[in-house]
């Protein structure tokens, strides 16, 4: 079975930090490696929006709204992929939902909560 678990949202105050994991379990992670992964979030009432992206030969790009504030990082040993959230800001409330692309197909988790609030 294929998954993708997401942990660490919650809730932040403005200017802090956070940070998120994404574990990876199935046989198809076994080439976890080869995996184009992304972190990507949706705003209550707003449309699903990539926030970064780690590609398998660690090549990243982010969303110019996070730029410079978050971090994506990965470890193919742990099978995991991570998103540092720093500065945070109201505006970034979100589920944020790990995504994975290998052999030719996607996989989602479920997301995880993510609320900036005083």
């Amino acid at each position: 079975q294929v998954q993708l678990v997401e942990s660490g949202g919650g809730l932040v105050q403005p200017g802090g930090s956070l940070r998120l994991s994404c574990a990876a379990s199935g046989t198809i992670f076994n080439i976890f490696s080869l995996a184009h992964m992304s972190w990507y979030r949706q705003a209550p009432g707003k449309q699903r929006e990539l926030v970064a992206t780690i590609t398998r030969t660690t090549s990243i790009n982010y969303a110019d709204s996070v730029k410079g504030r978050f971090t994506i990082s990965r470890d193919n040993v742990k099978r995991t992929v991570d998103l540092q959230m720093n500065s945070v800001k109201p505006e970034d409330t979100a589920v944020y939902y790990c995504n994975a692309e290998i052999a030719s197909r996607g996989y989602w988790g479920e997301g995880t909560l993510v609320t900036v609030s005083s």
